[in-house]
């Protein structure tokens, strides 16, 4: 890929900013946009499979990824020649991996963060940096585990948290939110609570037969009557 090209990757993903003040919802509208546009640059085929991938960034001129012992998971700069994503070189492959499009959605928003992030949400609550960190969280979900991928797998069968980290390549805890934010979470079948019976009930039993039991099942709802 040609520096021409890495410049035509920002932007592109910074053309989907409006040239306006904007709301939190959306910010976060324009987060999964990007994340989409960024998967059709660099990784079309991905779209159904484990989204952005370390070699994808990788493969990105005046963009330099470097492993560090952080205090934190990550953090980004510009040199006056490219740009650096420093990240937690202690950090597992997944959080490492969240950190690095992370930290690229501050790189794409700098210079547009007066207009993106303005402080206060629906209820009020968050500041602009914590709006501009709720954003680069989103967007890095989006490009990790796309909404398209997640519902194909969900749709094939693949409806357990675990399998469904394992196979996008992120945490337990990352599948949860995407699970979240696009609406699966509420089709999941609750799992049956694990429950000891608590106690034995007996049976209608003949009397020349000795008295018999049956478990009592917990769980059951009371039948309503009118």
């Amino acid at each position: 890929m040609t520096p021409r090209t890495t410049t035509s990757v920002l932007k592109s993903l910074r053309g989907l900013i409006p040239l306006r003040d904007c709301t939190h919802d959306e910010t976060l509208q324009i987060a999964e946009r990007q994340a989409s546009r960024l998967l059709d640059l660099l990784a079309p085929s991905n779209i159904r499979g484990g989204g952005i991938q370390l070699h994808h960034m990788e493969a990105l001129p005046r963009l330099r990824i470097v492993f560090e012992p952080l205090p934190v998971s990550g953090m980004s700069h510009w040199n006056g020649y490219e740009w650096i994503i420093s990240i937690a070189e202690g950090d597992s492959p997944a959080r490492q991996r969240f950190t690095l499009l992370h930290e690229f959605k501050h790189i794409i928003d700098h210079g547009h963060t007066h207009r993106l992030y303005t402080g206060g949400d629906r209820r009020g609550s968050l500041t602009s940096a914590e709006q501009a960190e709720s954003a680069a969280d989103y967007f890095a979900g989006c490009a990790l585990v796309p909404r398209r991928a997640l519902k194909s797998a969900w749709g094939n069968g693949m409806q357990r948290a675990s399998d469904l980290a394992e196979h996008f390549g992120v945490s337990l805890a990352a599948i949860e939110v995407r699970l979240d934010q696009t609406g699966l979470a509420r089709e999941r079948d609750p799992e049956p609570p694990q429950r000891t019976p608590r106690c034995a009930r007996p049976i209608r039993t003949p009397r020349w037969q000795p008295q018999r039991f049956t478990i009592a099942r917990p769980g059951y709802a009371r039948r309503r009557w009118a």
